[in-house]
């Protein structure tokens, strides 16, 4: 019996590889008759597919692999050029104004530090945004990507986020990719429900104009022709944000939010985006934002309540 691996380098190819619930594997398996092992990789944040069987079967395997991610691809491309775009086309709308949601809600900016924050990330390439629960950062972000699609100035919209809870080792929870993704990415789907509506949404999704992806997958792609939103940045480590924002492709924007005083990580002071706010301030071209308490749009108990939190916290550094 011979052994053999083959590397799904991205998220779409291990999607299209595996199947839901593993079915496509499974398939191969039977018809073939050999045996693969699926991997998830937290040292390089790849899949590795480990193949048994006779040398010929292995070889056969792997080459409907490659045949099917290079289909898939292909498919993909027709798919998105010939198809027009599920969203309703732009109409014009009132000043500030960015996006009108799908059931007939106006989304404006609230306040200097959200209009400064929009008028950057519309303006610029690369927008890091800093502040607590509840400033909007998020949700005015996933309003610009569609304003953005809509009026096809990008190809898609990309939403990933560090899954710290999960240590990045996805391969031990039940289900395909996106199940067992599902719960740290729900907080982005959010957003986009309220904006889309969910039947919407989940259309975008199946066309891949939407791709919700964590941030363990991004590895090795160049994205270009893009929205991009990496939420809960505070929780990336310094590799993971480099490996991040390398991945920037041409004609790409990247909005990055995160909450420096939510750090899940057991090395606080390594947060990727507490680093690169330092590494990355002499470049002009990328803009900072940092919202307060006083930006909180939510209900109004939220802000008291970090209020509270940030008063005893100060009172116990000095004990």
């Amino acid at each position: 019996m011979n052994t053999k691996k083959f590397l799904l380098k991205t998220t779409e190819e291990a999607v299209c590889v595996l199947g839901p619930q593993d079915s496509n594997l499974k398939a191969l398996e039977k018809k073939l008759k050999i045996s693969i092992f699926v991997r998830h990789s937290r040292k390089d944040e790849t899949v590795t597919l480990t193949l048994r069987g006779s040398n010929s079967n292995a070889d056969k395997a792997i080459r409907y692999i490659r045949q099917n991610i290079s289909e898939y691809r292909s498919a993909s491309f027709m798919a998105f050029s010939s198809k027009p775009n599920i969203l309703n086309k732009s109409a014009q709308l009132p000043e500030k104004a960015i996006y009108k949601t799908e059931y007939g809600e106006l989304i404006f900016p609230r306040g200097q530090t959200q209009t400064k924050y929009v008028k950057d990330i519309l303006s610029g390439d690369m927008v890091i945004s800093v502040g607590p629960a509840g400033t909007g950062k998020t949700f005015l972000a996933a309003a610009c990507g569609l304003k953005y699609l809509q009026e096809n100035r990008v190809k898609k919209i990309i939403i990933t986020r560090p899954i710290v809870e999960a240590g990045e080792n996805l391969g031990f929870l039940p289900g395909d990719i996106e199940d067992k993704v599902y719960p740290y990415l729900r907080p982005l789907y959010d957003a986009f429900y309220m904006l889309l509506g969910a039947e919407k949404f989940r259309a975008l999704r199946d066309e891949t104009i939407i791709e919700t992806v964590p941030l363990a997958y991004m590895r090795g792609r160049t994205l270009e022709n893009a929205f991009i939103i990496l939420d809960e940045a505070q929780n990336t480590s310094p590799e993971q944000i480099k490996m991040f924002l390398t991945r920037m492709g041409v004609f790409s924007k990247i909005v990055i939010t995160g909450d420096i005083t939510q750090i899940d990580l057991k090395e606080k002071n390594k947060s990727g985006l507490v680093i690169i706010s330092e590494i990355l301030k002499s470049i002009k071209s990328i803009k900072f934002i940092k919202f307060t308490d006083k930006d909180i749009v939510r209900h109004s108990l939220v802000k008291a309540i970090i209020q509270a939190y940030d008063k005893y916290e100060k009172a116990e550094k000095t004990k």
